[in-house]
């Protein structure tokens, strides 16, 4: 009989992730790919992005054909330092992973690569591509556009989208910094977690057409989708408390994204036309590393960053406070608990996977599943 939350191995929920991909048309290289970003995030505790999103997020859209299971990788523009690439509706993963990986090689041989990409779709937990440049001995840095959820300040009206503004820095410590966040006080990806657990959205994070405080997170999922709803931008809903600073960031986040590669922007990524059918939601992203080595020797570049991080974790802390921490610390904890445990996977979640897998016909049976 199933538990409320169970674990599920990591190897066994990647495997089963990648046969998920393929069983909808996603070929073996790019479902590897997926699989890969969506179990990177539950590893570090990021369960807003990990497995939770299989259903919702990619598997429907393909079954839906609103979104291409076989990415056509299209470069549009290349010169020496960037790039503009056309991801023709395909595997925002794949899409994100190709984009990164030709910032890194620019950046070994100018010292800086930018590259941009229009008509791509949702590529997992934005701290990834920045991480790969990390391994490069490189700083990262991404950011990328979504679905209509946040309301301008002074406003009530969703129109720019949660919009990650990622860094990643090597460090000499176990983990690097990364700052994997939305410009939001809230993601969408955390409301829909929520809405999975049966809790309740705590106040203040979302708004409703009068600007009053919404706390359902299943009616709050159904009113960002009609418009009816927003999420408010870090800082609040006041000037006074800094709303008009994380509503700067987004829009930073959307020009970047959508002004460089001239991709889609605002309400035209609400995924619904005129008639309210599902249509692709078409988005655009940045992708940028930084070759260290042009600026400093690497090795000490990172012992300066673990510098600065150790002493903001040693200093004084607040009453009642036992422990301070830096951007990656908490993802880092996490996998150390999660490492021998696996996914954590709530009951809805786990009615999703078995709905997948009897859908597609996969031959798995998951330790919930087994007759206590």
């Amino acid at each position: 009989m199933s538990q409320d939350q169970a674990w599920v191995p990591f190897d066994l929920m990647e495997a089963f992730m990648v046969d998920v991909f393929k069983g909808v048309g996603v070929p073996e290289d790019d479902a590897r790919i997926c699989a890969d970003v969506l179990i990177g995030a539950d590893k570090r505790g990021i369960d807003s992005h990990g497995v939770g999103r299989l259903k919702l997020i990619y598997y429907d859209r393909i079954v839906k054909g609103i979104q291409n299971p076989v990415t056509d990788f299209e470069v549009v523009r290349d010169y020496k330092a960037t790039a503009v690439v056309d991801g023709h509706n395909g595997m925002g993963m794949v899409i994100a992973k190709r984009c990164m990986q030709m910032a890194i090689e620019k950046a070994r041989d100018h010292g800086l690569g930018m590259v941009v990409a229009r008509n791509s779709t949702h590529y997992g937990f934005a701290a990834y591509y920045p991480l790969m440049a990390v391994e490069a001995g490189m700083i990262g840095l991404t950011g990328t556009n979504a679905r209509p959820s946040i309301a301008p300040t002074h406003g009530v009206e969703n129109m720019l989208g949660t919009n990650p503004l990622v860094f990643a820095f090597p460090t000499d410590e176990e983990f690097p910094f990364t700052n994997d966040y939305a410009t939001s006080i809230v993601q969408r990806g955390k409301i829909e977690q929520w809405a999975r657990e049966g809790k309740t959205c705590p106040a203040g994070l979302v708004i409703d057409q009068e600007g009053r405080s919404a706390t359902d997170p299943q009616e709050i999922l159904k009113g960002l989708t009609q418009g009816t709803m927003a999420l408010t931008p870090l800082g609040g809903v006041e000037e006074e408390t800094g709303s008009h600073k994380g509503y700067g960031f987004a829009t930073v986040v959307e020009i970047l994204s959508a002004a460089l590669s001239q991709a889609c922007y605002l309400k035209m990524l609400s995924g619904k036309d005129a008639q309210g059918r599902d249509v692709p939601i078409l988005l655009g992203h940045f992708f940028l590393a930084i070759d260290i080595s042009c600026f400093t020797e690497v090795d000490a570049f990172k012992k300066t960053t673990g510098d600065i991080l150790r002493a903001l974790r040693a200093s004084k802390k607040a009453p009642g406070k036992d422990r301070i921490y830096t951007c990656g610390e908490k993802e880092y904890l996490a996998w150390l608990e999660r490492k021998d445990k696996g996914v954590p996977v709530d009951r809805a979640l786990q009615k999703e996977m078995i709905t997948m897998r009897d859908e597609l016909r996969l031959p798995y049976r998951f330790p919930f599943e087994q007759v206590s």
